[in-house]
């Protein structure tokens, strides 16, 4: 039987964890004047996309298309550290950034492409997210949670959502590929050596930091037969047997890689599946911690995929395309932030 942590006692050990730090900490190792600096980089997981307000706000010239919100996990922990220092001020810089790729944290500049009051010639390209956080000897922590769109798994999905519409299998589709498709085992192979490579890159920049990284939650059922296939609110069209598919040989594979990679350099991995299986997309919407194809939203976000024929607002919902909701930044606020307690007590 799985025991969840209700808030009060995830709190409390919180609250335990930041006096530990705050004790063993080395006196005047971080203060006022001298603050820990702990870097966010990431996908939309990470940035959040629909949860909460525009980060920065809507309006503002400095908004640059990557759709980090105001209840996104980083932005949940940094008001915990705020609260409970972990012996001292720690400021976030998060540059995580909707779609990006795991090219885009340390090599490429990523053209961003939120669909919320883009400019008329849509969104300037942006620096590798190691250079606008800044990274150097001075960083304490890097949190990074990317991988899915170097798949792409958003764009697996639509294909499954396809295939499966026409009585097709997605799985069979990545198995055995037409001409210029890779495989899922090419695919996988080609993140962990993207994933490497990006991680090198990140001691390379930040050489004293402790670095976390961040897997993927449970966003399938453990059995595809849970899903309605009727509902947008879920997975729509993909058929049952390419949902186990793409749980066990998509998603738990590149959750595996992104831990084997990041045990290989010796960094911390957070495991936010094990705590949200059976808060996926095709729970109820009070026990889902991940929203569907379509899903609940903020006013902000829009309601139909341009360029598709989906359209969510005929069931009165916006397009979520499997993102976590607020319960489920809520859920890998509690572990990003024990990690990076974690990390600063290592110090």
């Amino acid at each position: 039987m799985r025991h969840r942590v209700s808030r009060p006692r995830k709190r409390a050990l919180a609250v335990g964890l930041a006096l530990v730090v705050a004790v063993l900490a080395p006196s005047g190792a971080a203060g006022a004047a001298d603050p820990y600096e702990w870097a966010a980089l990431g996908d939309s997981y990470t940035a959040g996309v629909f949860v909460g307000a525009p980060q920065p706000a809507l309006g503002d010239a400095s908004r640059d298309g990557c759709d980090r919100t105001s209840d996104a996990y980083p932005a949940l922990v940094e008001r915990e550290l705020d609260e409970f220092p972990p012996g001292g001020y720690v400021r976030l810089t998060n540059v995580s950034c909707g779609n990006a790729t795991i090219a885009d944290i340390a090599g490429a500049r990523q053209t961003p492409i939120s669909p919320v009051r883009p400019p008329a010639d849509g969104w300037p390209a942006v620096a590798p997210q190691i250079e606008r956080a800044g990274l150097d000897d001075r960083t304490d922590v890097v949190t990074i949670g990317v991988g899915g769109n170097s798949l792409p798994f958003g764009g697996m999905l639509l294909t499954c959502l396809t295939q499966g519409a026409t009585g097709k299998s997605c799985r069979e589709h990545y198995t055995d590929p037409p001409e210029g498709e890779e495989s899922i085992q090419d695919k996988l192979a080609r993140v962990q050596d993207e994933y490497i490579q990006m991680l090198a890159n990140v001691h390379q920049a930040a050489p004293d930091a402790k670095v976390i990284t961040v897997g993927y939650p449970a966003v399938l059922p453990e059995e595809g037969s849970a899903c309605n296939r009727l509902s947008l609110s879920e997975l729509s069209s993909i058929s049952h047997a390419d949902i186990d598919w793409l749980r066990d040989d998509v998603l738990k594979p590149l959750n595996d890689t992104i831990r084997q990679v990041s045990g290989f350099f010796g960094d911390r991995y957070v495991d936010v599946y094990s705590s949200s299986v059976g808060h996926d997309a095709c729970q109820s919407a009070d026990t889902k911690w991940v929203e569907g194809i379509c899903g609940d939203a903020e006013q902000y976000w829009p309601g139909n995929l341009p360029g598709t024929l989906l359209d969510c607002r005929l069931i009165g919902k916006r397009i979520t395309l499997v993102h976590p909701n607020a319960a489920g930044h809520a859920n890998a606020a509690a572990h990003v932030e024990r990690a990076i307690r974690l990390a600063l007590l290592e110090r």
